[in-house]
């Protein structure tokens, strides 16, 4: 005979029922089914006042809470996160907190429940990281204002007109500045190279600057230089590229978009002076008014600092160690060596680039920081991979005997007031 499963409902409707038929006394019955006699009047109470109902199990939920945070007090929150719905619960709590020093706040853990449960918070969707193949992760710390300056176009959107907007938007990487974000209408060389000239003159010069693989950050080029990198390079700053699809090692300025996109495109502005408008009114929320968790709940306008390197009146030359050869790439895209042209493409043209011996006719080829390839000369070969490259720090010193850029501290200073 297999066994009976009995379910505690079970057991206590059976107790109710022996109880009304009398086969036992109260205290009889308690210590059959292994309960308290107090357990024991209070099924049969609830049981005559609701039926078998009654004997479903209640909430054990207390009526009252005498640490539970005043409803003025979590009223202000909820209004602040209407305000402000891209804003999470640790920021909402600093945020109150400066305005009344003197109010009780709850945890944010329990303002983020509250946020649940009136349908003002968003479930978090998973994203798929995809699978690239580069070099290897920018290495470059950001442990200081104008280290590293982030830089990339969120994606385009169409506004009232129907045309096309391409926000460009630059940061500094270690305040969180956001030194820029100009609605373009394309993603040209020519656009890009006008903000940043802007933004060079006014906050002066980083030391490095991180993009994705995109143009015209980038192209499929010897090194992945492009124009603009190049122009870079000339300016004393290192380009430093993450790997294709990998958008989280350029993780704050994704997530930088993502605040960007909520804030000022739903719905677009309806003409592109209008849009870009908006972003300026964000940009002055997003650097002076608006704490940033990664900084303490400060605002990134009270850490920054303006970079004492200045744009120089003129480009410099590629300064290159006594011990490199140095060539003049020409118009063909070529440069000239022992009678014989060796290509390494048209986007170098007119520029130098160093050449360092590493082995009995081989020879590691850079431009400026940024290494190119190898050349045999035996074979008249270039390649663009090989073991004995060496890396350029990102203020123009050098591990000699690889190539330096010409300093530019001496340079007259413009106009670098944030």
């Amino acid at each position: 005979m297999p066994w009976k499963e009995t379910s505690p409902m079970d057991q206590r409707l059976q107790f109710v029922s022996d109880h009304q038929r009398g086969f036992a006394t109260m205290v009889e019955l308690c210590a059959r089914y292994g309960i308290s006699r107090k357990t024991g009047y209070k099924w049969v109470d609830r049981y005559a006042e609701a039926g078998p109902t009654g004997l479903l199990e209640q909430s054990r939920r207390p009526h009252g809470c005498p640490h539970a945070t005043d409803p003025l007090v979590m009223e202000a929150l909820l209004e602040l996160r209407r305000r402000h719905p891209r804003w999470g619960p640790k920021k909402l709590v600093r945020v109150l907190g400066r305005r009344h020093p003197r109010w009780s706040l709850p945890a944010a853990s329990t303002l983020g429940a509250r946020l649940k449960r009136e349908g003002l918070a968003a479930p978090a969707t998973p994203r798929r990281a995809r699978q690239g193949d580069h070099p290897g992760p920018p290495q470059t710390p950001m442990d200081a204002p104008n280290a590293v300056w982030t830089i990339d176009f969120k994606g385009q959107f169409r506004l009232g007109t129907g045309a096309y907007c391409y926000p460009l938007t630059v940061m500094d990487g270690w305040s969180r500045y956001l030194l820029g974000c100009e609605a373009l209408p394309g993603t040209t060389h020519a656009d890009a190279q006008r903000v940043l000239a802007r933004l060079f003159d006014r906050y002066g010069l980083p030391a490095v600057i991180r993009s994705d693989n995109g143009i015209p950050f980038a192209s499929p080029t010897l090194a992945r230089l492009s124009r603009l990198s190049i122009w870079w390079i000339r300016l004393g700053i290192r380009p430093e590229l993450i790997e294709p699809g990998k958008p989280q090692q350029n993780g704050r300025h994704e997530r930088f978009h993502r605040t960007l996109k909520a804030e000022t495109t739903h719905p677009p502005a309806a003409t592109p002076r209008a849009q870009q408008r908006r972003f300026q009114r964000f940009r002055l929320e997003y650097n002076d008014h608006r704490p940033h968790e990664a900084l303490g709940y400060a605002c990134p306008g009270e850490r920054y600092v303006a970079s004492t390197r200045c744009v120089p009146a003129q480009l410099p030359l590629i300064d290159y160690p006594a011990c490199f050869e140095v060539r003049r790439v020409a118009a063909n895209g070529c440069f000239y060596w022992h009678q014989q042209y060796v290509t390494v493409g048209q986007l170098l043209t007119g520029e130098d680039i160093g050449l360092e011996e590493c082995d009995d006719g081989l020879w590691n080829v850079f431009f400026g920081p940024v290494y190119l390839g190898h050349f045999d000369e035996r074979t008249s070969r270039f390649a663009r991979t090989t073991p004995r490259a060496r890396a350029v720090d990102a203020v123009g010193r050098v591990d000699a005997p690889t190539a330096s850029i010409t300093s530019l501290e001496n340079t007259e200073r413009v106009s670098h007031s944030p």
